[in-house]
């Protein structure tokens, strides 16, 4: 039995979009250093009373415009958590990431909130190559490894836990 993990004061729901092609859609946020980028998955946080799937799918179609039903998002694969500190939160945070599969997709960031909109610098999707071979920082951390196992058809019967991505507390 894994130990039992602290209440988040933030929980985010995200999802690893993947096209025909397999590669994974990221986008390039400003982070909190300045002049610092970071490449990380749709997603966002779960509103008070929002089921994670929903908050997920919700965040799916605000981010790039693709609009999924909650319950045809694929399987809950992966989870991070830790401690991290922001001028508006500090404590455990806790990114839970959904796969799902799409044909194709042209992404439609005009329904982004504006505070996402002013940080967001780009969209690509990424081929598994390109994530193990670059220099930029990807969140969350280990995604070529679990990506790697997903396309090879390795689903985990449970979310796998990948490596915190905040230096105060590798969680």
């Amino acid at each position: 039995m894994s130990p039992r993990r602290p209440r988040p004061v933030r929980r985010s729901a995200r999802v690893l979009l993947l096209d025909a092609a397999d590669r994974l859609l990221l986008f390039r946020m400003k982070d909190a250093t300045p002049g610092a980028f970071c490449w990380i998955t749709p997603g966002g946080g779960v509103r008070r009373a929002e089921r994670v799937r929903a908050a997920a799918a919700r965040e799916l179609w605000e981010e790039t415009g693709l609009r999924v039903a909650p319950r045809d998002l694929g399987a809950r694969v992966a989870w991070t958590g830790g401690r991290a500190e922001f001028s508006w939160a500090s404590g455990y945070f806790e990114d839970v990431f959904f796969l799902h599969r799409v044909r194709a997709h042209e992404v439609d960031t005009s329904h982004m909130e504006e505070l996402e909109r002013g940080q967001t610098t780009a969209h690509h999707w990424w081929s598994l190559d390109e994530l193990a071979a670059t220099g930029e920082r990807i969140h969350p951390f280990g995604l070529p490894g679990l990506l790697g196992e997903l396309l090879a058809g390795r689903i985990p019967a449970e979310p796998v836990r990948l490596p915190w991505h905040h230096a105060q507390d590798p969680g």
